[in-house]
């Protein structure tokens, strides 16, 4: 079925009034249902055909998270892929983008979705727009992208193409089947693979360790055959049968240490649970390292071939892990999780290691194996207990999906809940862990199954914090700030230093004078151009704390544990910058840690989604390393400041919090976020955007800066994932 719209214009908005055969217009509460051919809209209008630049806002409310919609135009009726505009829009959010109509558009039609989905049309419209405001806006949207310095900036083709990368939301949209069949082109043909394998200059064995336990036969035929076909062929696997009552997977067992002098299988006579189990598994181990394997998951082809390469690279780390996915009964795979590499403060707020991981065998031995009465997380005990012996790089991550956890009804990788027990059983072994520290770390329970809250120590006596606060006018803002710091904040021993930054404004400096007498803050005057550098280095030396706590004058505080929570972390000697979790003034997430490389420099994980979202594997409700966090909301020792150098004042404006959190890095801390430190972030509103030719040129100079100092680093964020985008905040599939 075709609907045919009536495009009625109202000068200069064209509002796009959809009359299908029921009289259904956009944002009418009966949606369509679209088969992935129709419905369409032939856009009929009055008067002029538009032509020229114009300002598309379009929402849709769809049953699906997103969609592709399209727009084709052109002066004839015949549709054309190559000109047609799609738009990849996520479910009741609105997208603007600037569009032009090189010829006039005597026909317009709007595909809504490409894909099966009910939908309805919120918002629908073109507000015309002077060719000078256009630009304005797409080089608005395109600063600081990597390059921008080789397209001709008076060709509309090449500004419009790089403008149009902004909004390509492939990875985003792309399946991750799609994704895998590119990934196995490139990664997993035999010659490539082949390459690798006849390069190695170790080739140690993989003692692969297999307990059992009443396996259903078929899945665990599928898992022990996903060993067999291992292309690198040096393996042992190790299979110890815990007392199972199947009398057909005892024979089959049995049998099948007889068809291959690499498989190992022991039958015990009582049942000891998988910790023990894993033990006899691993007594029957004689490889350099061994390989944890569950009896129902499947190992890739190239599992091991990829570790050994990894031992090779790496001689001296004795634990590795890679990525994996889930595989259901079916043997499709989905859910993929393509994990940082060793992230300490994420690793104490969940096991994210799991699946597939190895470990030199005699680390296994020295730390006396697993440990009976950890059942449900004895990996996660196991792990924990081999960390305390090792440094942070010689835990080493192996990026490709190495190994597929069954995903079928009862299981944890179907959902956590199914063993809550395994909870318990977590929490325990990070309480053990921490005990021979004598650090007093209590282990709380998150809202999240099998994760976890630390609640580090408070440092006795209370440090100290310095909060400074630059500002220029705009009293409203910063009283907002001030009052909320003042209301809301638990922690009692702090002094707000604000740098007025050549405020003329006299009801700001009346509230100047209100503040240094009831508050007893600082008010210190920066008499020159405004440079956050400059101005917070400048702050930093009239700092009576120990602890520099950096604030934007558009920060509202949210919950009182803020900066008890920031303090707890910023005190402990191993870590650098402590960045919080800022929110939009809708609620939706603005900044939750900073990941190198997206859009050229640097982006905000997990920007835009909602509030309560618990993002990509969780991220967005834990405890984690990020390389760098926003200075919107950042806390550091002021001894670390000073020790870096503070910040570059070369960096006047853009990445000079980025800058100095990876010279932090450089210094061998390591920076935390925390979701547990909750503010509103008024982004931009007191100085505006970056939105002229002077500050797009400051812009594009600062961000070549970091580009040419902080060059592969910038492509390859630790605290990420090679296999997930650049392009976009949403942790989406990266495609080269």
């Amino acid at each position: 079925m075709n609907f045919i719209g009536l495009l009625n214009w109202i000068n200069p908005v064209l509002k796009f009034r959809l009359l299908p055969k029921n009289d259904l217009i956009a944002g009418d509460k009966h949606p369509w249902r679209s088969t992935g051919d129709d419905p369409y809209f032939h856009l009929k209008y009055k008067g002029r055909a538009p032509q020229g630049w114009y300002m598309l806002n379009i929402t849709l409310s769809t049953t699906v998270s997103r969609v592709t919609a399209k727009i084709y135009h052109s002066n004839t009726i015949q549709l054309d892929e190559n000109t047609a505009l799609s738009f990849h829009l996520l479910s009741g959010k609105q997208q603007k983008r600037v569009i032009y109509f090189d010829k006039p558009a005597s026909f317009l039609r709007l595909d809504p979705s490409e894909q099966l989905c009910e939908f309805s049309i919120d918002e629908l419209s073109l507000t015309k727009l002077t060719e000078g405001r256009a630009r304005k806006l797409i080089l608005k949207k395109i600063q600081g992208r990597r390059n921008i310095n080789s397209i001709d900036k008076n060709s509309n083709t090449e500004l419009l193409d790089l403008y149009s990368q902004c909004f390509s939301h492939k990875r985003t949209l792309q399946t991750y089947q799609t994704w895998l069949e590119q990934y196995e082109k490139n990664n997993c043909n035999l010659v490539h693979l082949q390459n690798i394998y006849e390069n190695l200059e170790y080739t140690p064995t993989i003692s692969i360790l297999l307990p059992t336990y009443n396996t259903p036969l078929t899945l665990l035929k599928a898992c022990i055959n996903s060993v067999k076909q291992q292309i690198y062929p040096k393996w042992q696997l190790c299979i110890a049968d815990d007392a199972s009552s199947s009398k057909d997977l005892k024979e089959f067992l049995i049998e099948l240490a007889s068809t291959d002098p690499r498989i190992f299988v022991t039958i015990r006579t009582t049942n000891g649970h998988i910790s023990a189990a894993s033990n006899s598994a691993f007594e029957l181990s004689e490889g350099e390292y061994v390989g944890l394997l569950d009896h129902d998951d499947e190992l890739a082809p190239h599992a091991l071939l990829m570790m050994v390469q990894a031992i090779n690279k790496n001689p001296k780390a004795s634990l590795f892990y890679s990525d994996e996915d889930k595989i259901d009964e079916f043997g499709q795979r989905r859910d993929p999780h393509f994990k940082p590499a060793w992230n300490r403060d994420l690793f104490y707020s969940h096991n994210y290691i799991t699946h597939f991981c190895i470990l030199s065998r005699n680390l296994v031995k020295r730390i006396g194996g697993f440990r009976e009465g950890t059942e449900g997380s004895q990996d996660y005990d196991l792990f924990l207990r081999a960390i305390s012996h090792l440094g942070n790089r010689q835990i080493i991550h192996v990026p490709h999906i190495l190994y597929h956890w069954r995903a079928i009804d009862g299981s944890t990788a179907l959902n956590s809940r199914m063993k809550n027990y395994t909870h318990q059983s977590g929490k325990k072994a990070l309480i053990d862990y921490f005990h021979p520290t004598n650090i007093k770390v209590k282990v709380k329970d998150h809202v999240l199954n099998n994760c976890y809250r630390l609640e580090w120590p408070l440092p006795d006596p209370l440090p100290l914090v310095s909060l400074i606060i630059p500002t220029r006018d705009n009293c409203d803002l910063l009283k907002t700030c001030i009052d909320t710091i003042l209301n809301k904040t638990s922690y009692p021993n702090f002094e707000i230093i604000v740098i007025d930054n050549q405020s003329t404004c006299q009801r700001t400096l009346d509230y100047f004078d209100e503040i240094t007498t009831s508050f007893h803050a600082q008010v210190l005057k920066f008499n020159a151009p405004f440079n956050f550098s400059e101005i917070n280095n400048f702050g930093v030396q009239h700092a009576k704390g120990s602890i520099i706590g950096m604030l934007n004058n558009d920060i509202e505080v949210r919950n009182s544990e803020w900066l008890t929570e920031m303090v707890r972390h910023v005190s402990r000697p191993d870590i650098g910058c402590v960045g919080a979790k800022l929110y939009y003034p809708d609620g939706r997430i603005q900044h939750a840690g900073v990941v190198l490389g997206i859009g050229g420099v640097a982006g905000h994980s997990h920007k835009y989604f909602s509030a309560h979202h618990n993002g990509y594997h969780s991220r967005l409700s834990l405890v984690q390393n990020y390389s760098a966090v926003t200075g919107a909301a950042l806390l550091v020792r002021k001894n670390v400041y000073q020790e870096v150098g503070g910040l570059e004042p070369k960096l006047q404006i853009a990445f000079n919090d980025i800058d100095f959190c990876l010279k932090v890095l450089e210094a061998g801390y390591r920076n935390l976020w925390t979701p547990f430190a909750e503010m509103t972030h008024h982004e931009s509103v007191s100085r505006g955007h970056e939105d002229n030719p002077e500050k797009i040129a400051r812009f594009n100079s600062e961000a070549n800066y970091m580009i040419e100092k902080w060059g592969e680093l910038l492509v390859n964020d630790p605290c990420y994932n090679p296999n997930l985008t650049l392009l976009h905040e949403d942790f989406s599939y990266r495609v080269e």
